[in-house]
């Protein structure tokens, strides 16, 4: 009966995580390490759940089921620490958004993963972790509880990783990652007490779909390098704000492209570009509301959404902005100086202006302002290169 009820239950599981997959697939706009490993860990998950299926033969008979019952209690047992190995490389990543350092992390991991395998072949022959006797039955070997203790270690260590970093997490997101630990180790707790019944996969089922709810979910959403929206999401915010529009509130947005972003490319590197973009980011938020809609659009291009329908009003968020860049530049931290190009307005209700056309509007706007300041900076130098001929001729 044990084997009919675990079968339900997991094939029940295996349905929601393909669920899962599939709605994880259709919006991979960014291919980042962090979706990586998500998808990882649902296919493991799956994987895992059909091996413990195979794992449950006990006392069949024939020429095929011993076969089944053993191949499938060995790949359970070898597969054992690389889910939560996957899921502590997850946390690693969300919390010091550097994939190159999480992979790097990985190198330990795939040791214990190892050193469990050498055991796990090492079982074979002595029993430790389990044996299957003549009667293709199984039973806990004397240690078993060693394999055990790598998903209870794995799980636990990325508890403290989080609890240790929580200032770096998301408030949102940090409720979500503490509780992941939950379902799976009351499962294991169970699974240890109810001799013969299998939990801990299916209650990992619920930690995986709440991370899809509130942090992959959010992702689809988000610009993975800087952390604001990303386009999608402001294509369908805008067209949100136009259609609520009314004749007494309206909204604003600004455009905003950087300056001189291809030249900090070219000659300090695409590392500090990307720094750059993050610093950018950085003071837009101190300059908002935290209420404020930020997107990034483009390359260099962000765009910023306000519920202010007085231009005087957006033209102080526009002051603020524009201090922040010049008391920022003023501190000297970066070799380089930041800037912004701008385009801006209030959404005219009257207009029944379409998104597009009201996008063009502001690039027109950016595009206007960006050769202004192109002309100034010509100006200026001009007046430099004349200084300096009449310095000579004197």
């Amino acid at each position: 009966m044990h084997f009919l009820n675990n079968m339900v239950m997991n094939i029940f599981s295996i349905m929601l995580l393909i669920i899962l997959y599939t709605e994880s697939k259709k919006h991979d706009v960014q291919g980042s390490l962090q979706y990586k490993l998500y998808i990882q860990m649902l296919m493991a998950t799956i994987l895992m759940l059909v091996v413990d299926i195979l794992s449950r033969f006990d006392g069949n008979q024939g020429a095929i089921y011993p076969w089944i019952n053993q191949t499938g209690n060995f790949l359970i047992f070898m597969l054992a620490p690389v889910l939560p190995s996957i899921w502590l490389m997850y946390v690693h990543n969300e919390i010091f958004q550097n994939e190159d350092k999480t992979r790097r992390f990985a190198i330990p991991l795939h040791a214990v993963v190892g050193i469990n395998f050498m055991l796990l072949v090492i079982s074979q022959f002595t029993g430790w972790y389990y044996n299957i006797d003549p009667g293709n039955v199984y039973h806990r070997g004397p240690f078993f509880l060693i394999s055990a203790l790598f998903t209870v270690a794995l799980i636990f260590d990325a508890l403290v990783l989080i609890t240790v970093n929580r200032k770096k997490i998301e408030k949102k997101h940090y409720s979500t990652l503490v509780f992941f630990a939950i379902p799976p180790m009351v499962g294991i707790i169970l699974q240890i007490l109810l001799y013969g019944w299998s939990l801990m996969l299916n209650s990992l089922v619920l930690s995986l779909l709440m991370v899809f709810l509130n942090i992959q979910n959010h992702s689809i959403q988000t610009d993975y390098l800087t952390g604001v929206f990303n386009r999608k999401k402001f294509e369908s915010y805008l067209n949100a704000k136009i259609y609520s529009s009314s004749k007494k509130k309206t909204f604003s947005a600004i455009l905003l492209d950087m300056d001189r972003f291809k030249a900090i490319n070219d000659t300090y590197g695409h590392e500090m570009g990307d720094d750059a973009l993050q610093i950018c980011v950085k003071l837009l938020r101190n300059s908002l509301r935290s209420k404020d809609f930020i997107a990034r659009y483009g390359g260099d291009e962000f765009y910023i959404i306000l519920d202010i329908s007085d231009l005087s009003a957006l033209e102080r968020i526009i002051d603020r902005i524009k201090e922040s860049i010049v008391d920022y530049n003023k501190l000297g931290i970066r070799p380089y100086n930041l800037g912004f190009s701008l385009g801006y307005a209030v959404y005219d209700y009257n207009s029944a202006m379409k998104a597009e056309d009201f996008k063009k509007m502001l690039d027109k706007k950016m595009y206007e302002n960006k050769q202004t300041k192109a002309k100034e900076r010509n100006y200026a130098l001009e007046a430099v290169l004349d200084s300096k001929a009449i310095c000579t001729k004197i």
